[in-house]
């Protein structure tokens, strides 16, 4: 079974089948409805092979149905009909699940990415769901309002990294997880990940996707995916 996985996010959608060594992206934004991005997806990916779809979409699900629009996208997500749009089986979640699904490795894991947004996701005995933590009230604001990209821009690098911090240090002690994993565009602008955290990568997205379908690909490892950003082995530089 080929399976080709599609992580939807804020600013950029990114593609990848099970037997091509490197994704493609394509611009995203407020006004991308899911028409448009399955008739991008299918431009893009006119020669390639596949016989299933799975699609992480940043939104709200609720017992594996997408429940409201992404806030960071335009409207006509929910009820969308994926299989009749791509003409094959089409799975979808959230995509910070996906992203914590192809990032789990045992225990109680909870994921959290750093984003346009903040997404958050659980993987308990290898079942990922999403938890819409980023719009919790959070001091005088909302989780995201602390750590999403608004605030990065707004708040500057050092401030938002403490910020980040804090609110990892909050949730652990309140959920006390197994393992935490940092992801998402940008977990790479931490200096150094909080206490007991370790780095996620944006690839693990499509090794999530890839999870979803069958038990050859669940056994892929990751780093047998292709590294979005083409980061050099061993660690990161940071400014």
């Amino acid at each position: 079974m080929k399976v080709l996985a599609i992580d939807v996010g804020g600013t950029s959608v990114k593609l990848l089948a099970a037997d091509h060594k490197e994704p493609v992206k394509f611009p995203s934004g407020p006004n991308m409805d899911p028409k448009s991005m399955v008739q991008q997806v299918k431009k893009l990916t006119a020669d390639w092979e596949y016989d299933v779809v799975s699609i992480g979409i940043p939104a709200p699900f609720l017992l594996g149905h997408l429940i409201l629009d992404p806030r960071n996208l335009g409207p006509g997500w929910v009820n969308f009909d994926f299989e009749g749009a791509f003409g094959c089986p089409v799975k979808i979640m959230n995509d910070a699940a996906m992203q914590a699904l192809g990032s789990y490795k045992s225990g109680k894991m909870i994921f959290l990415g750093l984003g346009t947004g903040l997404g958050a996701a659980f993987v308990i005995d290898g079942v990922a769901e999403s938890r819409e933590l980023a719009h919790l009230p959070y001091k005088k604001k909302t989780y995201e309002d602390y750590v999403g990209r608004k605030a990065l821009e707004k708040l500057g690098k050092k401030k938002w990294r403490k910020n980040v911090e804090e609110i990892v240090i909050c949730l652990v002690e309140a959920l006390h997880p197994d393992d935490v994993v940092i992801g998402g565009g940008n977990a790479k602008k931490l200096k150094e990940l909080p206490k007991g955290c370790r780095l996620g990568d944006n690839a693990n997205a499509f090794l999530g996707g890839f999870r979803l379908w069958n038990k050859e690909n669940s056994g892929r490892k990751a780093s047998q995916v292709p590294r979005l950003n083409r980061l050099a082995k061993g660690k990161r530089k940071k400014k």
